[in-house]
């Protein structure tokens, strides 16, 4: 578990807002690990946005972000009068609902053991109430019913990681199986896509041309028709003519590398395999070895 659960109760990052408990976005990524912050968080929002109603996340305004200063948001600069407050940006928060929602977008390895951590600390923030002077029916039924639905929610997170393989093995014939694995790790990328393979035609650029990430191949294919008619309508895919690779793989945001035994035309036509490959060292070499090469024009 990270760090910042050891050395901060959850539910001190539980504000009332409102009239909602709700969790910044800027403590969330934190909780999730997510390497690039808010921005990690917003992508996620933005890609499922018919997942998250006005009821499960929201913006803040200046008002609102103003008196959350005082509990040192580090996104904010401290002032202690509103004229003249400078607000590097108006959070968005999430309610518990939002939460659960956020946690089957989000992709870090921490998100399913940190998300049900949440679900109970909003558990101990209602029961904290409930046992208050504050008599609100609705608290009372909620906490009542949230034991089941955290129970609920590890029960989904157990399936959820029981149906993630970092390897899988394809036999032929199974080619819708192994072309949605394909979709699948490239819908894990934030920003950028890396492609090794020197067979590149429409099977691939048929997958890549909805993607609104930026997208590299690295092929030896000179003469490659499928991509002289693809970037007269899309241009997300730069193509790189370098000879120096026999294997296929695939890095996404030049921090997690996937090795593919067959080209990523010929997936399912013969058994072949798909390996996620953990040893840093092993992405930083392939890494250093990619540079170089002349674009396809």
């Amino acid at each position: 578990m990270n760090e910042i659960v050891k050395e901060n109760k959850i539910e001190n990052m539980i504000y009332e807002i409102r009239g909602k408990q709700v969790m910044l976005d800027s403590d969330l990524a934190r909780l999730y690990e997510c390497k690039n912050g808010t921005k990690t968080i917003n992508l996620a929002v933005k890609r499922n946005i018919e997942k998250f109603p006005n009821d499960f996340y929201f913006q803040l305004t200046e008002e609102e972000t103003f008196k959350l200063s005082r509990f040192q948001i580090e996104t904010l600069n401290k002032s202690n009068n509103l004229r003249g407050f400078n607000i590097k940006y108006l959070p968005y928060v999430f309610t518990e609902q939002g939460v659960a929602m956020l946690a089957t977008v989000i992709h870090t390895d921490v998100a399913s053991e940190v998300s049900v951590k949440i679900m109970r600390a909003f558990v101990a923030m209602r029961r904290y109430i409930s046992n208050s002077l504050i008599e609100q029916k609705y608290v009372n039924k909620l906490v009542y019913n949230l034991d089941d639905r955290v129970s609920l929610l590890e029960t989904s997170f157990s399936e959820m990681n029981k149906k993630e393989k970092v390897n899988t093995l394809f036999f032929e014939g199974q080619i819708y199986d192994a072309y949605s694995l394909l979709r699948n790790i490239f819908d894990k990328a934030e920003d950028m896509i890396i492609i090794i393979d020197n067979y590149i035609d429409r099977h691939l650029l048929d997958i890549l041309k909805d993607t609104n990430k930026k997208i590299i191949i690295y092929t030896n294919k000179y003469n490659n028709e499928d991509y002289l008619k693809y970037k007269k309508e899309y241009s997300n895919v730069k193509l790189i003519i370098n000879n120096n690779f026999h294997d296929r793989f695939i890095i996404l945001d030049k921090d997690i590398l996937y090795h593919s035994g067959a080209s990523f035309k010929d997936l399912g036509s013969k058994c072949f395999s798909i390996n996620k490959i953990e040893d840093k060292e092993i992405l930083e070499n392939l890494l250093k070895h990619i540079d170089g090469g002349k674009v396809y024009e």
